[in-house]
């Protein structure tokens, strides 16, 4: 069996199969899809309902015969999978691609994957202040939105979050659009913005 790679990143999500010769449909978790295309292997994990007894359900190399767009999602012909029972018995499995694997992308383009955890800065005045940090981006059909857990930092840079009275963070929902952060320091991992602190 194929020793899964130290860094893989979850990317899509198989919803069906698609036609009757055993390819899948995969909805990608952000309109960033190149990577999902242009990859010689997919990994694979099941859902929970279907780890058994307790196991913990390991990742499992699927070679990519062939891979498309079609419309939002990405249909793909993955090796030994032969029929639509067989596409169909995939169905809500996560897609994983190894880090390395992921497509090139443009100087001021980015993963979102790469800016969750990264401190988030807003303007106050005159001067940049700590907000929180980047938990999840999600794509709410005009561009990338962050969200940003407030919270501190301290002075060896460990981050505690602000909960609310249900112990729950509080959230601030950011546009990713250049005229929001206008700094993106991912080896320092940090954003800058003009979003009002």
């Amino acid at each position: 069996m194929q020793q899964a790679p130290d860094e893989l990143v979850e990317l899509g999500r198989i919803a069906s199969a698609y036609g009757v010769k055993g390819w899948v449909k995969v909805i990608p978790h952000s309109s960033q899809s190149d990577s999902l295309k242009q990859a010689k292997v997919w990994w694979l994990k099941a859902p929970l309902p279907l780890k058994k007894a307790g196991a913990f359900s390991s990742l499992r190399a699927y070679p990519v015969v062939a891979a498309r767009q079609h419309g939002a999602t990405v249909v793909a012909q993955l090796e030994g999978i032969a029929d639509r029972d067989q596409a169909h018995a995939l169905k809500a499995y996560t897609v994983w691609l190894a880090r390395d694997d992921f497509a090139q992308i443009k100087e001021d383009e980015y993963y979102w994957v790469d800016l969750i955890d990264c401190d988030f800065y807003a303007q106050a005045e005159d001067q940049q202040q700590y907000m929180g940090r980047v938990a999840e981006v999600f794509d709410n059909g005009a561009h990338a939105v962050l969200v940003v857990h407030r919270g501190t930092l301290d002075s060896s840079g460990k981050f505690t979050a602000l909960l609310d009275d249900k112990e729950r963070p509080f959230e601030e929902l950011v546009p990713f659009v250049e005229a929001v952060v206008h700094t993106v320091d991912l080896p320092a991992r940090k954003l800058f913005s003009h979003w009002s602190a």
